[in-house]
């Protein structure tokens, strides 16, 4: 497989002009261009476009990967939607910045090129799955105040680390941003965007521990209380929802409701059941689940192989018990399979002088009739080299 590289932009609460359609036309000729999508895909070469400036101006959201590790996606949202200080608890240099530049915050998923020695195309099967179309849902997300997605992002950057193998007081100094609640519930888009930045699974695993359940409530409740906080909102703030909807701003309303809502109803105990922990204590707690994951794995292996092999012992007892009932028909077909002098009808005789040898060992009796006619077949066949070798391996002794 050659190089590739993905590139993607999506625009979501504006259309681009013709003109600004025009601008990117002039960066790539080969590109697939709408007024809301910009695609294209490269085997060779690469994309000389300024992708940053492109988000910054034109794009509410970026996604570009490359089969060698590198990745990145970027989300663009209006600073009153998301605030700058709201990311910056989760940023790490390795994983996630955040910007404000004309009036929005841009929040940066970035990886570098995979750093632990995995081949290239790791990911392959996944990246074919990767599509704006699937992570513009964390656009809402974070617009509806569900940090999550930074949550995970400041997961990846303690994974670089990890592998960076870095100095350990810097882990002890660097204290977990709060916990958002869900962690255990993560949605499609989210459990993708994991995956897209290499979370490793058994770090999310104990991070989670410190997150509460988004489903402590029924829906049922949920809606009730939701429709309650509107309810209660005061009459000039939901006109004024209602005035922005009027002006096209219906996709900011929602998340914008959610936000406020989840504030409303956030207890103290919802962030994080725990302490902060540092990033050594998690690495640690990390280490320790996945030995014991792969210790549980192991035991699973174990005994579905066991019980494989005791249903294969049964089964091959119940064959051996039918073949000693009656052992002359197949001692008939072992003659006429010989005289067909071919491979596989030699490799079938020898399968059936197997399991008679194996069903006639029971008994003494048997047994020393099974060794008398196999002595008798090598005598009447020695002519037959092919044959004698299949028998060598198995055991059957000249005369």
């Amino acid at each position: 497989m050659s190089e590739y590289q993905y590139y993607e932009f999506l625009a979501v609460d504006r259309p681009l002009t013709q003109d600004e359609q025009a601008q990117v036309r002039a960066l790539s000729t080969r590109a697939e261009i709408t007024s809301t999508r910009f695609v294209n895909e490269y085997h060779f070469g690469d994309f000389h476009g300024n992708t940053t400036k492109m988000a910054e101006r034109l794009y509410d959201a970026h996604l570009y990967f490359a089969n060698w590790g590198s990745r990145r996606l970027l989300l663009r949202l209006p600073t009153a939607a998301l605030a700058k200080k709201a990311v910056e608890p989760y940023a790490l240099e390795e994983s996630l910045t955040v910007r404000v530049k004309g009036g929005f915050t841009l929040v940066d998923f970035c990886l570098d090129a995979a750093e632990d020695g995995a081949a290239e195309y790791e990911d392959w099967d996944a990246m074919e799955s990767w599509t704006l179309g699937g992570f513009a849902q964390l656009r809402v997300d974070l617009a509806a105040g569900d940090l999550r997605p930074l949550y995970l992002a400041w997961l990846a950057g303690l994974r670089v680390w990890e592998l960076a193998e870095d100095d350990e007081e810097e882990y002890v100094r660097a204290v977990e941003p709060p916990v958002p609640a869900g962690l255990g519930e993560l949605t499609g888009p989210q459990r993708m965007l994991a995956n897209f930045l290499r979370v490793d699974e058994d770090l999310l695993a104990v991070a989670t521990e410190a997150s509460a359940s988004l489903t402590g409530a029924a829906p049922a409740d949920q809606d009730k209380a939701l429709a309650a906080f509107i309810a209660a909102l005061p009459v000039a703030q939901k006109e004024a929802l209602l005035v922005e909807v009027a002006l096209g701003g219906a996709a900011h309303v929602g998340p914008q409701l959610m936000r406020r809502f989840r504030a409303a109803h956030t207890r103290a105990d919802d962030t994080t059941a725990h302490a902060p922990r540092n990033a050594a204590e998690l690495l640690d707690a990390a280490h320790r689940h996945r030995t014991g994951r792969i210790e549980r794995e192991r035991r699973v292996r174990a005994a579905a192989q066991q019980e494989r092999r005791l249903a294969a012992e049964k089964q091959r007892a119940a064959h051996l018990d039918k073949v000693a009932t009656a052992p002359g028909p197949l001692w008939e077909e072992i003659d006429n399979l010989i005289g067909q002098k071919k491979p596989a009808a030699y490799d079938r005789a020898v399968t059936l002088l197997t399991d008679l040898r194996d069903a006639a060992a029971r008994t003494p009796q048997t047994s020393a009739d099974y060794h008398r006619r196999t002595r008798a077949l090598r005598e009447a066949h020695r002519a037959k080299p092919a044959l004698m070798g299949r028998l060598d391996k198995i055991g059957i002794p000249h005369p």
